[in-house]
């Protein structure tokens, strides 16, 4: 097993693996410690039966730099193939604002490829592959040096037995037609805006039980100071306080360092100095905020007027055709969407793209009254209406 820690190594190999169709990558990493990924380990692997076409990098080696594998990443000669691919590219684009292209996601393509949602490398090993695979490195610290035997072999066989899942998902898009519809599903993951958080934004992943706008323009300004502070220090943002302690916060509204020690879930060290300051400030903001730049709740769909027949009727037609597409049903439309489209929303995922195409097509035609649906034994079919 090679270990590459040198950028004249690299460059060596980024050139020879530049000369095929594709190579296999994936990446070891920690982040239980910062707010940015810590990149440990790299792992390529050219086309290939056997271990020869295949290497570890090791970014943490001095003096290495990363460069010929982003110009491997931007050669749009060569496929560049990941399992689950959206934390290692976001690793990627923190590091340089380089995204891998063209990008392939066994994931994804195995999704398509009616494998089931968000289904495992290991599934995939092991029904694809037909082999084995030795997870017992999965929990380790990869920032540590040396590298055992036991944890290059486990990095290593990521991207090995990748090559011939990615063989046999590729041919099975290629011969279904449907390797328009990885494309579609692939331009989220390429997009820069799925990985720059916005600490204005940040609020929207906090849980509350109220909707009050008062309330939310606390919450939004206590989650930006949260994310900025975790982000200028590289440190999770549950370090800087959790969300229990912010939803408390924003309930009782401290304006004084003597209020924050009566909180029940703030961290002690947040009790005072930087943290604490900052607490007291967004509250003190979130308070002062007016009426017409606190943040609104979505109440878009709260009104809507369902039609429960219609809705369960687009439920029998989901299953129907996921089931013959052999795609999963909760990756066209989950039972809210199916709920809008009863209620005459149109501004849903499931008339948009492929999946227009297995389902959105037909459930339009059914919530218009173009078509309805019989039962036949165990399949349900469509029928055209004059």
């Amino acid at each position: 097993m090679k270990t590459i820690t040198t950028t004249d190594d690299l460059a060596a190999y980024c050139k020879e693996a530049a000369t095929h169709d594709y190579v296999t990558v994936d990446t070891e990493f920690l982040r239980e410690r910062t707010y940015y990924s810590k990149l440990c380990l790299i792992q390529l692997a050219m086309p290939g039966t056997d271990d020869s076409g295949a290497v570890l990098v090791d970014p943490l080696a001095g003096g290495l730099s990363l460069e010929p594998l982003y110009d491997l990443f931007r050669d749009t000669s060569v496929v560049k193939v990941f399992h689950a691919a959206r934390q290692d590219l976001e690793i990627f684009y923190v590091d340089a604002q380089v995204f891998p292209e063209p990008l392939f996601d066994t994931q994804v393509a195995a999704m398509v490829c009616g494998f089931g949602e968000q289904v495992g490398y290991e599934t995939l090993v092991r029904k694809i592959a037909r082999q084995p695979l030795d997870k017992t490195s999965r929990f380790t610290d990869w920032s540590r040096r040396p590298l055992t035997d036991a944890q290059k072999t486990y990095a290593l066989a990521d991207v090995t037995h990748l090559r011939q899942i990615y063989e046999f998902l590729a041919a099975k898009l290629a011969e279904s037609g449907r390797s328009r519809w990885v494309a579609e599903e692939l331009q989220t993951l390429l997009t820069p805006e799925t990985y720059i958080i916005d600490p204005r934004n940040a609020w929207k992943r906090v849980k509350t039980r109220t909707s009050s706008s008062k309330f939310l323009a606390v919450v939004q300004e206590l989650a930006a100071f949260r994310e900025s502070h975790a982000q200028s220090r590289n440190i999770p943002r549950n370090r800087v306080y959790k969300d229990d302690a912010l939803v408390e916060l924003a309930s009782n509204k401290p304006k004084s360092l003597e209020d924050l020690g009566r909180s029940r879930l703030l961290l002690r060290e947040a009790r005072k100095g930087d943290i604490a300051d900052g607490i007291l400030a967004a509250v003190a903001r979130g308070v002062t905020m007016p009426p017409e730049s606190q943040p609104k709740p979505d109440r878009s769909r709260e009104k809507l007027q369902v039609n429960p027949a219609l809705a369960d009727l687009l439920r029998v037609l989901l299953k129907a055709k996921t089931e013959s597409a052999g795609v999963a049903a909760k990756l066209i439309a989950s039972a809210s969407d199916l709920d809008a489209l009863a209620a005459g929303v149109r501004d849903v995922a499931a008339l948009k793209g492929w999946r227009s195409e297995v389902f959105g097509e037909d459930a339009l035609r059914l919530c218009e009254g173009r078509v309805a649906l019989t039962a036949s034994g165990a399949d349900i079919r469509i029928i055209e209406l004059d």
